[in-house]
């Protein structure tokens, strides 16, 4: 079977990221003391630096998390749509979607609550211990990855003829920097020691200072520039300049908050997701629906077989239709019927040996599904992604579609934790001068019309792809996974799963296993494209050929080209600790002793 590398293991902790130096940033505070929650937030700063086009402080960040081997908990850091945000103030400005970039589309930034929220309640490090890390990459600079000058490059005629502050910071001498160059942004370490200065004049106290430094952004400098940059307008993915509607006291009024997993059990295995204001139950019913094909289930030399993939597509489109119709912040989503046994084997008798052409919601209950009426319309292919298939892509306007980050950490203690933050990528918005960080986009998410369960409303959080995950084992937490990805998120974590749960890989040999998606369902990011029947798989999979003979129009993505998954775990008998990280795009790295 083949790996790109080892599996780690040991006894003392181990970290899981999508960027080394996140990765080594995490280890660091592990071998310093700090536990897993203090190396999980000081990872998560750091990729606020070192991936800014597919995460920031203007973000959001949602994680599940284990304390010392106790019940799983879910940290909501995903930001709620302003005030003013009400459907009819869109349709006045002539739109009917949210716009995909611009100021029209943040959301309460909520990455640095979250984050802050995290360490006050279950860390033991200094806020200064931790975000040093990151404060160092943005003041004395840092590599840049290869992805980020080539998205620069993508939006370059948006920042300099409309964005100019993120001209200012992304485009030196007016051209996007070069891949491997070392890069700073000094203002955004401003901003950060500015923080921590408040933070610390509050005392000596390690939470009176993580206090005071959660409203100094909330109800202070932050907040304060956040609201004055809004009200100029700025061009967004609609073609026309729009002022944004975030005031200061959105931001005031907001804090993170902790809340019950949704969890299924399978076998011997219990699974934990954020609830239905995330596509996480999806995982969960796609789960659900693969249990009658058990026997069916099968991976050869360490990929799926043709049946394999196939089951796994067709449940994974019934899934998602639901996740359309049932999914979201503004209703009270019938989550116990939609993973029921009984409801899973209605719905399992719909698959058939061929593709599925068409968006199939069910009626959990008997309810009838209720569908935006920019997805009764039709599918509609989306424009040239403008790179790989199932990687990060950006349009000329800013539109971005699966731009995320993700860390696992697990320490010697049994505290494990899973988060995927988000948001506020340098192509959202336009750069805040004073800040050096940009708002997030996260409320393209929500649908205009009104009435549906993501539909938008003030003070609703949107129906987000955010999506980590945590499974247990004997009613403890022994497993940590995720990865970037947008809607491919819980397609991607299934294959992982089906190859760890099902095909017996260990946790790197499943993550290097071939994966697959569908976009056969619309996409949660602007302007909401689906492509009935496609089918993008690695053409590492078997039966290829077989798969289009069943109908699916696949798109061979290469060998190497889909998810960027992480995983940690831990065994609670001999007290072994285990990683990987993904080798696809040549940054992901698990470390660990």
């Amino acid at each position: 079977m083949f790996t790109t590398r080892p599996e780690l293991a040991g006894t003392h902790g181990m970290v899981a990221s999508t960027h080394w130096l996140a990765s080594s940033a995490g280890m660091a505070v592990l071998e310093d003391g700090g536990n897993a929650f203090d190396a999980a937030v000081a990872a998560g700063f750091v990729l606020q630096v070192v991936e800014p086009h597919l995460n920031g402080p203007g973000g959001e960040v949602p994680a599940l998390f284990s304390v010392r081997g106790g019940a799983p908990r879910v940290l909501c850091g995903q930001g709620t749509a302003p005030a003013a945000a009400t459907p009819a103030h869109y349709r006045d400005l002539g739109l009917d979607l949210v716009p995909g970039s611009g100021l029209l589309a943040a959301t309460v930034p909520g990455a640095w609550d979250g984050w802050l929220t995290l360490l006050r309640d279950h860390g033991t490090k200094s806020l200064r211990e931790v975000l040093g890390h990151a404060i160092g990459y943005a003041r004395d600079g840092f590599p840049l990855l290869a992805r980020v000058p080539v998205t620069i490059a993508a939006v370059a005629d948006l920042f300099r003829d409309h964005w100019t502050t993120s001209a200012d910071l992304w485009l030196p001498g007016g051209k996007p920097p070069v891949a491997g160059e070392r890069f700073r942004n000094p203002k955004l370490a401003d901003t950060w020691e500015w923080l921590l200065a408040a933070g610390e004049a509050a005392g000596a106290d390690r939470e009176a200072q993580i206090e005071a430094a959660r409203r100094a952004w909330s109800q202070g400098f932050v907040a304060a520039q956040v609201e004055e940059f809004c009200r100029t307008a700025h061009r967004d993915d609609s073609g026309r300049d729009h002022a944004g509607v975030l005031t200061g006291q959105d931001m005031a009024g907001w804090e993170a908050s902790y809340e019950e997993p949704v969890t299924a059990d399978f076998g011997d295995w219990t699974v934990a997701k954020i609830g239905a204001w995330s596509q996480g139950p999806a995982l969960l019913q796609q789960l659900r629906l693969l249990e009658g094909f058990a026997d069916r289930l099968e991976y050869v030399d360490g990929a799926p077989t043709a049946e394999t993939v196939h089951l796994a597509v067709e449940c994974a489109k019934l899934a998602f239709a639901d996740r359309e119709a049932w999914y979201g912040d503004s209703a009270d989503v019938p989550l116990e019927a939609l993973l029921s046994r009984e409801y899973a084997a209605e719905r399992r008798a719909l698959v058939g040996e061929r593709a599925s052409l068409e968006l199939r919601p069910g009626a959990p209950g008997g309810a009838e599904a209720v569908l935006a009426q920019h997805i009764r319309r039709g599918p509609s292919v989306a424009e040239e992604l403008g790179g790989a298939v199932g990687e990060p892509t950006v349009s000329r306007t800013g539109a971005v579609r699966g731009d995320t980050v993700h860390v696992d950490v697990v320490d010697r203690w049994g505290n494990i934790v899973s988060a995927t933050p988000s948001g506020g990528w340098l192509q959202s918005s336009p750069t805040i001068p004073s800040l050096g960080f940009c708002l997030g986009s996260r409320a393209q998410m929500f649908w205009l019309d009104e009435g549906l369960p993501n539909s938008l409303a003030p003070g609703k959080r949107p129906r987000i792809t955010l999506s980590p995950s945590l499974a247990l084992r004997g009613g403890e937490a022994v497993l940590a996974f995720g990865t970037p990805g947008g809607d491919q998120q819980d397609q991607w974590q299934l294959g992982f799963w089906l190859a760890h749960a099902v095909g017996g890989m260990n946790l790197q040999e499943a993550i290097d296993s071939p994966m697959w998606h569908s976009n056969a369902f619309p996409s949660s990011f602007y302007p909401r494209a689906w492509t009935p029947g496609e089918l993008v798989v690695e053409s590492r999979a078997h039966g290829l050929d077989e798969l289009r003979e069943r109908g699916h129009s696949v798109v061979d993505a290469g060998p190497w080209a889909l998810g960027r998954m992480s995983a940690v775990s831990r065994d609670p008998r001999s007290g072994l600790l285990r990683a990987g990280a993904n080798a696809r795009g040549a940054q992901g790295y698990a470390v660990g002793r």
